[in-house]
């Protein structure tokens, strides 16, 4: 989970909670879109993983449609056809991507070469600090 406005853990829990019970309800046939309090909920699930996200009313629902579909491509690429054990225990590794393609809820970047290389980058030196690391052990 990512928030992108200051608010407090039990806002947030309790958020979540209600967030995915309405998701979760909800038929497959259904809109990906629906209003919630102030704000709108889009999602989209692939296979057995929903994405989630809550946006303003005035936002465009089919670019965070886009957005999220952009993530799970992303995720897609980096770990070899995502799967639920991938973001569960990698989640650090999905949250560093999408924090190359968001930034303050916004997009930041849609070239999904720019992001990937961002990433492997950010591999490459985790590796070398980690090499460097047990070398002085």
């Amino acid at each position: 989970m990512k928030w992108y406005v200051p608010t407090t853990v039990q806002d947030q829990q309790r958020d979540a909670k209600e967030a995915s019970n309405l998701v979760l309800k909800r038929g497959q046939k259904l809109c990906n879109i629906l209003e919630w309090r102030e704000q709108k909920i889009v999602y989209r699930r692939y296979a057995s993983l929903y994405f989630v996200c809550s946006i303003d009313r005035d936002d465009n629902e089919l670019i965070a449609l886009e957005t999220i579909h952009l993530y799970v491509e992303m995720l897609d690429r980096y770990f070899g056809n995502v799967c639920e054990l991938d973001v569960i225990f990698n989640f650090h590794k999905a949250q560093y991507i999408l924090d190359e393609v968001l930034m303050a809820g916004e997009l930041q970047e849609s070239s999904k070469r720019a992001v990937l290389r961002a990433i492997s980058a950010e591999d490459e030196l985790m590796e070398e600090k980690s090499s460097s690391s047990s070398r002085r052990r």
